[in-house]
């Protein structure tokens, strides 16, 4: 069997992730099944070492654009794909000579994003993702949450789409910091007290302006008993520049000397980040999956979080659950993860347990057992002992 992947999204945080791991675990899992990743080949370097069943085909032009999907559907044509996997939702309908699977991260752009645009635009868009998504032979949903969303916003049939979730990258479940790697936080970021951890995006859902508001009124409780003067939050997320009121925040709330930006960090220093945070906060407005909360979970570090969107499902019981519109809620959820020992323990050992329910093999072995369905027997015949 011939399975295309298209890769060209990697550059994309949660999308680029979840690539990553796929195909790496594909590597591990099949050696039978002929695979063209089709993308920029230092892209598909990233995804190295793969097995030699794994091939790269070089296509550097936008998937959003005429003559990227142009050049996408030769590729294809000529390879004689028999399925290709689009790894993320798109709106331009691929007119493709094989069947297609979709994976399905959240429905965000005809959410919070879709205010920007014009109504025709957003009819548009909105039209043409339904289109694509009904022309995909499967669609993989990252959670239950995002599975009821493509459900009831496109009217997609619920057998047609399959709950596939995603799972941390494995380069967080290598240990917890050393001394070594805490002394590296000291030196490079000269990070020598106690520390709340946001991570992620910076977009507006992500709420990071309520977090400081939140920190802010902590601060102050914190004060009044007298307990970790020294307590700093540490946002780490990407394209700060583009969101100069998140400094504002910061000085209407007088926590100049207590918030800082780092910007982006290397997964290698993010993963010391969280196991040296006393407390991860979370409280996005929407998410379709939410990989920082695991992430932090996965170190045992206490997760405050959102009881809305695809969290709950994802964190369980194994974090605080607030309200994200309530900072008084959000700072109650700190205040107790930081100062009630006992709570402390309890999310440790939950978190560990929940972090380890997610894994990026049982979830490929998933993706390989649709491809074979979709491939038909006599394609899929190849996959039976990778899937099984």
């Amino acid at each position: 069997m011939k399975i295309a992947i298209d890769l060209r999204r990697m550059t994309e945080f949660g999308v680029g992730t979840y690539i990553r791991n796929v195909v790496r675990t594909l590597g591990r899992l099949d050696q039978e099944t002929k695979y063209f990743l089709v993308g920029s080949p230092e892209k598909v370097a990233e995804c190295a070492p793969l097995p030699g069943n794994f091939h790269a085909v070089e296509l550097r032009e936008r998937d959003d654009s005429i003559k990227g999907w142009s050049a996408f559907r030769q590729i294809i044509r000529r390879l004689d794909c028999d399925l290709v996997h689009i790894p993320h939702l798109f709106s331009v309908p691929r007119i493709l000579p094989c069947p297609y699977v979709m994976t399905v991260h959240d429905v965000l752009d005809h959410l919070y994003r879709a205010r920007e645009k014009s109504g025709f635009r957003r009819s548009l868009h909105f039209q043409m993702t339904r289109r694509a998504l009904t022309g995909a032979s499967r669609i993989l949903a990252v959670s239950q949450f995002t599975k009821a969303e493509v459900e009831k916003l496109f009217q997609v049939p619920s057998e047609k789409i399959q709950v596939v979730y995603n799972a941390i990258d494995e380069r967080f479940l290598t240990g917890h910091a050393t001394p070594s790697d805490k002394q590296m936080l000291a030196e490079r970021y000269q990070i020598t007290y106690p520390f709340v951890l946001y991570a992620g995006s910076v977009a507006p859902h992500k709420n990071v302006n309520r977090i400081i508001e939140a920190f802010s009124a902590l601060k102050t409780e914190l004060s009044k008993e007298d307990v970790l003067p020294d307590l700093k939050l540490i946002i780490i997320g990407d394209d700060l520049s583009s969101r100069p009121e998140l400094r504002r925040t910061v000085v209407r709330s007088g926590m100049q000397n207590d918030v800082r930006f780092l910007g982006f960090v290397p997964i290698e220093v993010l993963r010391v980040f969280y196991d040296a945070a006393k407390v991860f906060v979370f409280p996005s407005l929407y998410e379709g999956f939410g990989l920082p909360p695991l992430e932090a979970m996965a170190h045992g570090t206490p997760v405050i979080t959102s009881n809305t969107s695809s969290l709950p499902e994802v964190t369980s019981n194994a974090a605080v659950l607030v309200n994200p519109e309530n900072l008084f809620e959000i700072m109650r959820g700190l205040h107790c993860a930081l100062v009630d020992p006992a709570l402390r323990e309890k999310l440790k050992k939950r978190s560990y347990e929940q972090a380890a329910r997610f894994s990026w093999e049982l979830s490929v072995r998933r993706i390989l057992q649709v491809y074979r369905d979709i491939a038909g027997s006599k394609a899929g015949a190849a996959l039976n002992a990778a899937a099984d």
